[in-house]
């Protein structure tokens, strides 16, 4: 931990506790991206630069240098467990991005977690991180090819195994000032972008149930944590962006609480999306409508990772009830390694949302 002034990881805590007040859900938004409403819409990707997003550890069965290549549900449970080298292929990489730009899509989300070697927080990084100067490089080949790169460090408890030591610090002292320290140095390599995708999502014991190191912020700590992430992020004239799954069980704080600054992403990957009563529709699709009538601007994600009919029916009921003015776009996402035994899956996802917008 290269915290070397004890007096300012103290300001960095002390200052958070009073965002809750200032951040009101629903205040005016006076930031750079308020001017940027009226561009295209959204055609946009996630794609992963480091996978290490779900468990916290390698059974002895993972702890291989190389993945399974005959078994494809093999291949991905050995990437889905943490790997302590990069799990990136960049020929796939390039494979993929150069078909987005081929299917006339606009963005791409990197998850980068631990794939970077970050100036401030070097110790995170896996062997065969990217350097920042690499990073800086792809971003720059991104941008011509016409696709606009925006950064993700997903700071969900569930999602937390790329933070590497500090994992196990969350809502502390120096949790707060390694967060503050990589959202200000990703800020500065992408070249303040529109938006910074914070996560924040599946924060639950069920989804932590084969993490060895379980943790779960609840109530105003959840809050307070949140407020803090995005704060960091608005001043730095970006706009936050996270899942927007908290309220599926947490409706009624969700929307008194939530900012309208902050750009939502509801998920869903099924196929049913019938306009009538049941468990399904009632707690994730529903959502879609409820963002809308509560006035927040949306960019609903599908992905293939269940279906092949999730992404198009994703924007078919999306477009029917959020107003132009909400719907900024859509996103798909394909939950699968950038390792070539799923390039097919990958340019499926692709070809999908270039068939639906």
């Amino acid at each position: 931990m290269k915290r070397r002034d004890f007096i300012k990881e103290a300001a960095i805590a002390g200052a958070t506790w009073g965002l809750a007040n200032k951040l009101a859900a629903n205040s005016p938004n006076t930031l750079l991206w308020e001017s940027q409403k009226h561009q295209d819409e959204i055609r946009a990707v996630l794609l992963h630069l480091s996978y290490n997003m779900w468990e916290d550890y390698t059974p002895t069965q993972y702890q291989t240098k190389d993945y399974p290549k005959n078994d494809l549900r093999e291949a991905r449970a050995w990437a889905h467990c943490f790997q302590p080298e990069l799990t990136f292929d960049r020929d796939m990489w390039n494979k993929v991005t150069g078909l987005m730009a081929q299917r006339n899509l606009n963005m791409v989300i990197i998850d980068l977690g631990d794939a970077v070697k970050y100036d401030s927080h070097p110790e995170i990084a896996v062997k065969g991180a990217w350097s920042p100067s690499q990073l800086k490089n792809e971003l720059k080949r991104l941008r011509e090819m016409g696709l606009e790169p925006i950064p993700k460090l997903n700071f969900s408890a569930g999602h937390k195994a790329w933070l590497g030591p500090y994992q196990r610090m969350l809502s502390s002292n120096q949790y707060y000032a390694v967060c503050k320290d990589l959202i200000e140095e990703v800020c500065n390599l992408f070249d303040s972008p529109r938006f910074f995708h914070l996560g924040m999502d599946e924060e639950t014991a069920g989804h932590q149930s084969r993490h060895q190191y379980a943790v779960i912020r609840q109530g105003d700590l959840w809050w307070h944590d949140f407020y803090y992430l995005t704060d960091i992020v608005e001043k730095q004239n970006i706009r936050p962006w996270i899942w927007s799954d908290y309220a599926w069980h947490n409706e009624e704080v969700f929307f008194k609480k939530m900012p309208k600054s902050v750009l939502q992403s509801n998920w869903y990957y099924g196929e049913e999306f019938k306009n009538e009563p049941n468990s399904i529709n009632d707690i994730y699709v529903k959502l879609y409508d409820k963002l809308e009538a509560h006035g927040y601007d949306q960019i609903p994600t599908g992905s293939n990772y269940s279906t092949d009919l999730n992404f198009m029916r994703t924007v078919d009921y999306c477009t029917k009830i959020i107003s132009a003015e909400h719907l900024k776009g859509f996103m798909q996402s394909v939950w699968m390694p950038m390792l070539p035994p799923f390039l097919q899956k990958h340019t499926d996802a692709v070809n999908q949302i270039g068939d639906a917008i």
